[in-house]
């Protein structure tokens, strides 16, 4: 009997079969509590989402359970949230973390056995199974024993892994290529608000030293003064009050990613138990700072649709002397930031930064609010024509990484047949119809 998750299995090709995962692999039950310096251990997180990629290998030095042992060729599950879609074939002996299964192939590659656990269909059924709450997990015993698995004569799936191996590099190079341009693009807009607000827009502007070892030289007219001399801080809520479904809007720190607040998940709280003596409803052009953690020193200006939004622990930095904006770009600028900010922020723990450390911060101001406004006019719409070409760039990955899964499924269930193994030049094998399958992938420049 088939799910509406494999269906396919009613119109597999010729030749092929199916049988249960557990009767054409061995879970691997081998554990060991003994720790070791061999940096040949697994977390879920060393290994990448939906590549199969390892970003790390580790020791167990500091690991007080038990492990798991697998080998070579071996193909490793992540049975705890497998929405994540983390999946690797073994390339050495080593040990895991009890939240990822190994598989011993016995009647299946352990190429084409990869792919097909990565496929749509085997995840999307996992997500469909997965119990509990906030740590949702598969069974091994109850679920996933019990798939049942399209399978391909054994040629075949070295034919089909093959032919995956070939098209994927070239999908992931291509989706690489496109990183690597979001990057360049990052570092654009870093240095246009540096730029702009270290030195203006007046090309050879006459300029004037003023020793400091994070901004050297600034334009002659410009002031070099402390934030809290251009602006009031204050701190938002101490304690978090009860949340409400219709209560007002609270912005946290991880709501806050670079220059704009995060509008998805922002938590509504009661507004009956906000202390009115901390001031905590936002106004437009107010600057929000993150205070601790992470994100420590990041910043962002409240729109005009947040007004009256309350902000969380953070602090709130209010313009009177100026254009808020100007100072809402100079905050994100690297020299306030790296040069200045991140030095404050180093303590014991965590980063911390209150609000004597933030006003101590000193800025690179403009002597006009005027001409202070004319940068942010001019870095708010250059960011927009940056924007714009990095939501292109996101919109083209998300393309390619959906034709990745697309074609992994359909060629590990038939829908897709490869009758010949990829050239050596990597233009892919033949298809049923007799046709070479190309998977070469252009990279369009933005």
């Amino acid at each position: 009997m088939t799910s509406p998750h494999d269906s396919f299995l009613d119109s597999l090709p010729a030749g092929w079969t199916s049988d249960r995962l557990k009767d054409v692999v061995a879970l691997r039950n081998e554990k060991t509590d003994e720790v070791s310096a061999e940096e040949d251990y697994l977390e879920l997180e060393d290994v990448e989402s939906s590549t199969g990629r390892i970003l790390n290998r580790r020791n167990t030095l500091e690991v007080e359970s038990a492990v798991t042992l697998f080998k070579k060729g071996d193909v490793l599950f992540g049975k705890l949230r497998p929405y994540l879609e983390k999946h690797y074939q073994a390339d050495f002996d080593g040990k895991c973390t009890g939240e990822i299964l190994a598989f011993k192939p016995e009647r299946i590659a352990s190429r084409f056995l990869r792919y097909s656990v990565g496929a749509h269909w085997f995840i999307q059924r996992c997500n469909a199974l997965a119990y509990g709450a906030k740590m949702p997990r598969v069974s091994w015993e109850k679920q996933l024993s019990q798939f049942v698995m399209p399978l391909p004569p054994l040629p075949e799936q070295e034919r089909i892994a093959a032919y995956l191996d070939a098209s994927c590099a070239a999908l992931d190079a291509a989706i690489a290529a496109k990183r690597r341009q979001l990057d360049t693009l990052d570092a654009l807009v870093e240095a246009t608000i540096f730029n702009a607000v270290a030195f203006g827009l007046r090309d050879g502007a006459e300029r004037r030293v003023i020793g400091a070892v994070f901004l050297p030289e600034i334009p002659s007219e410009w002031r070099f003064e402390r934030l809290k001399s251009v602006a009031s801080i204050r701190y938002g809520l101490g304690e978090p009050p009860g949340e409400l479904d219709s209560g007002v809007q609270m912005i946290r720190a991880t709501d806050i990613d670079a220059g704009t607040i995060r509008r998805e998940g922002l938590l509504r709280i009661d507004p009956e138990e906000l202390p009115p003596e901390r001031n905590p409803y936002l106004k437009a052009d107010e600057i929000i700072v993150v205070r601790s953690g992470a994100y420590t020193g990041d910043s962002a200006i409240v729109p005009p649709d947040l007004e009256g939004c309350v902000a969380g622990y953070d602090m709130v930095v209010a313009v009177n002397r100026g254009s808020p904006r100007f100072v809402a770009y100079a905050l994100l600028s690297r020299y306030v930031l790296d040069g200045q900010i991140f030095l404050l922020t180093l303590r014991a723990a965590q980063p911390h930064l209150n609000a004597e450390e933030l006003g101590s911060v000193r800025l690179a101001l403009p002597p006009t609010r005027k001409e202070q406004e004319t940068i942010a006019d001019f870095l708010d719409a250059k960011l927009a024509e940056i924007k714009r070409i990095a939501t292109n760039i996101e919109s083209q990955i998300a393309t390619l990484l959906a034709y990745r899964k697309s074609l992994i499924h359909e060629c590990v269930t038939g829908q897709r047949r490869i009758t010949e193994p990829p050239s050596p030049s990597g233009s892919g094998g033949r298809g049923a119809d007799g046709r070479r399958v190309n998977t070469k992938v252009d990279v369009a420049e933005p």
